[in-house]
């Protein structure tokens, strides 16, 4: 049986903080949370897409900007994950409320030092949002309005700091608590559909884990196509995400950097390659020169060793 070695460190996440601003003016943006400027193209690369998710509670979203491939230079990521904002639950107005706690807070109102340099290699910047013990989750939106009023504020913020997307990953929302309710059909789906109405050239990515992701459907609509991305969300094993996308969008691989071995990495690799599937998800890249793990997986999936420049 698998288990979930997803450890994350969230200390000023769980805090019952203020939620985080998102006042908007009319005058033109700053370089520091505008649009992203367009990105250099990166040396080819064939095969899959790389993702990273990058705790930055701990590690620099640079890290993931770091590493490239021997053969031809190309970036071996394609996809940075910023490790996470929150839904979070404001007992006042009984709404869920979207929060950044303080170090993804810094990084957002540093795009310009930890996004930009990024997204100017090619590399995707995506927001994943993560329930917070409060009760609001994705799964539990009582009408279609207060599920389009929180994909506003996803979509507002990857407007306001230049994002390229918005991941969900429903995990450790306590649906109950604060007197919330428990996961309905409908929550998801006029969730997802009114994000990808307001972004629709953004990614949506789904951690296929939890309520939400078993509730992709509802009164004839299904989301399913509205993502961009799906993947496995227990590091080291293999398991196909259940959503109906192509195999091109699936990463049924997922490992742990660094503790994830070398041998299961490759052999993961391997199978995605040989499997056809479109994907490869990594979690928990850090500061540490990471190329022989990481060459570990771009052997299979590129035919090429991995380069760290710090």
């Amino acid at each position: 049986m698998f288990t979930l070695v997803r450890s994350r460190v969230r200390t000023a996440a769980l805090a019952l903080s203020a939620v985080a601003a998102l006042a908007f003016g009319t005058t033109a943006m700053t370089a520091t949370t505008g649009a992203a400027a367009a990105p250099a193209p990166a040396p080819a690369k064939e095969g899959p897409t790389s993702v990273a998710y990058v705790e930055v509670n701990n590690n620099s979203m640079l890290n993931v900007g770091k590493y490239t491939l021997a053969n031809g230079g190309g970036n071996v990521f394609d996809v940075a994950v910023i490790f996470a904002a929150n839904i979070n639950y404001d007992t006042g107005t009984q709404t869920a409320s979207l929060y950044f706690n303080e170090n993804v807070q810094r990084v957002l109102d540093n795009a310009a030092t930890e996004i930009r340099p990024l997204q100017q290699k090619g590399i995707k910047v995506v927001l994943s949002v993560l329930g917070n013990h409060q009760g609001a989750g994705f799964a539990n939106f009582p009408s279609q309005q207060t599920a389009s009023a929180f994909a506003k504020q996803l979509s507002d913020s990857v407007a306001k700091y230049g994002l390229d997307g918005v991941d969900f990953d429903d995990e450790y929302a306590e649906y109950g608590n604060n007197g919330t309710g428990q996961p309905n059909d409908s929550s998801f789906v006029y969730l997802v559909t009114a994000l990808r109405a307001n972004m629709p050239d953004k990614i949506i990515s789904l951690y296929n884990i939890g309520p939400a992701a078993s509730r992709l459907s509802y009164d004839g609509v299904d989301v399913s196509s509205k993502f961009d991305y799906a993947w496995n969300p227990y590091y080291g094993t293999w398991q196909v995400p259940g959503i109906a996308l192509p195999k091109s969008k699936l990463s049924p691989a997922a490992v742990e950097i660094g503790r994830t071995s070398q041998s299961t990495a490759a052999d993961l690799a391997r199978r995605t390659v040989s499997e056809g599937y479109g994907v490869y998800l990594t979690y928990n890249l850090d500061g540490a020169d990471r190329s022989a793990d990481v060459s570990a997986f771009t052997r299979q999936l590129y035919g090429s060793d991995a380069v760290y420049t710090p």
